[in-house]
């Protein structure tokens, strides 16, 4: 009589994250969110400023062709008191770059843990989940949640004119790519 072969456990999934900083408080995101990482400097010549009533978080447009990419700043989003970041996620599939502090390293995850309860109001929509890497709780952002589709519609409308004369619209092209 053979016995059956006791069942493997199913390897566990991981996803690439990047863990950062914003205002001394560490967050992750899924690195596939993130399309480039950039230093605030090299967007401030290509930035625009944008003065949204109730929108604070938001102080900068970058415009990509036809499109435009809000930058947030991060301190204001948490509701951190810090001074401004020094790098910026540009997020893929969205309209957003996130301004940061730093970035402390790249890993892994292998589990996301739903939300507690307690997160019961606009940080539902910040937040995938918390994961736990070296005795540490993290929260994961969603990289679609720090514009809502309001938000947007709101910094659209307040949108300057485009005005830059054909000259200069060629500065910044690399960026623009």
């Amino acid at each position: 009589m053979r016995l059956a072969a006791p069942a493997k456990p199913s390897p566990l999934r991981a996803e690439q994250i990047i863990l950062f900083r914003v205002g001394g408080q560490l967050f992750a995101i899924s690195s596939a969110s993130v399309q480039e990482v950039r230093s605030a400097d090299s967007l401030s010549g290509a930035s625009v400023e944008i003065n949204a009533p109730g929108m604070e978080k938001v102080r900068h447009v970058v415009r990509r062709g036809d499109k435009s990419l809000f930058i947030v700043d991060g301190t204001t989003h948490f509701g951190i008191s810090a001074p401004m970041g020094a790098l910026v996620f540009v997020l893929r599939k969205t309209r957003t770059a996130l301004l940061i502090d730093g970035i402390e390293k790249m890993t892994s995850m292998t589990r996301l843990q739903a939300l507690p309860q307690c997160f019961c109001h606009e940080e539902r929509r910040w937040y995938r989940g918390l994961t736990a890497l070296d005795q540490t709780v993290v929260p994961v952002v969603h990289p679609e949640g720090f514009l809502s589709p309001e938000e947007l519609a709101l910094l659209d409308a307040a949108l300057p004119p485009m005005e830059l004369p054909e000259a200069e619209t060629t500065e910044g092209a690399e960026f623009a790519q």
